[in-house]
């Protein structure tokens, strides 16, 4: 994603993980998403030219919180390290919920989403900017928004109901799902290959699906990332985020689990 007042740079990390810079360029400032492997996110960040000044935590698994304590060690404690109350998370120095707003640089505004099931406290992260320094006296923003969904929304699926209810997670996917249509989507995992697989297998006269699926196995092929994908993306493909309640979220997840088990 590129413009004026907020750019997001991916990062892979271990062996599927993604870790973002989210940045604001008018500032050369950033905050890193999920950065288990901060040697990484380091210099993800020095090739940009920013510096870090948060860290934000999608929630306590130590393949996304892993990194806190040692990035936090690197940048002399001068960072803030926010992540969902209740959570756990590791050198937490802002505990937040629904509705918490952070600013990075001038232009950035993060929003919280409470999206607990994965675990107890996960928390999601709405962006949106400002289109310049001078557009803060007129409050215009940026058509430019992204949401970092962590290990509750994939691309075309659904994390784990570890510490929840199907009505955590319907709750979750309904809200992420009503954010603008053009709103990037960015996950934790690379899972969109065996998510869009899943699909096919339960949707399989489903074009939209198909298509998807295509494309996904063509950027893979090229060594391409599949994130980020759009809420307009999801709704077409994601089998969780068009279920009807919660029991038919809960329904796709056991189906999910079972079809898992033989490919």
């Amino acid at each position: 994603m590129t413009s004026l007042a907020l750019r997001v740079v991916t990062v892979p990390l271990l062996r599927d993980n993604y870790g973002y810079l989210i940045i604001c360029p008018t500032k050369k400032v950033c905050a890193a998403v999920d950065p288990v492997e901060p040697s990484k996110i380091i210099a993800a960040a020095k090739k940009e030219g920013v510096g870090i000044t948060h860290i934000l935590t999608t929630h306590s698994h130590w393949d996304h919180a892993g990194g806190n304590k040692e990035l936090f060690k690197l940048l002399d404690g001068k960072v803030e390290v926010v992540g969902g109350a209740n959570d756990g998370i590791p050198c937490a120095t802002l505990e937040v919920k629904e509705g918490d707003k952070i600013k990075i640089g001038s232009t950035v505004e993060v929003s919280v989403l409470d999206t607990p099931c994965h675990t107890r406290g996960h928390v999601s992260f709405y962006c949106t900017s400002l289109l310049s320094d001078d557009d803060k006296k007129t409050g215009k923003r940026s058509p430019d928004t992204a949401v970092f969904t962590g290990d509750t929304m994939f691309v075309a699926g659904c994390g784990n109901f570890n510490w929840g209810t199907g009505e955590q997670m319907f709750s979750a996917f309904q809200k992420i799902g009503k954010l603008p249509p053009q709103t990037k989507v960015y996950c934790g995992h690379e899972y969109t290959l065996r998510n869009l697989a899943f699909a096919a297998f339960a949707s399989p006269e489903d074009d939209k699906i198909k298509e998807r699926l295509k494309w996904a196995e063509g950027r893979r092929k090229a060594g391409k990332p599949t994130v980020p994908s759009t809420i307009k993306d999801e709704w077409e493909t994601n089998l969780f985020l068009q279920a009807k309640g919660p029991s038919e979220i809960t329904k796709v997840r056991k189906d999910k689990d079972v079809w898992g088990q033989s490919h």
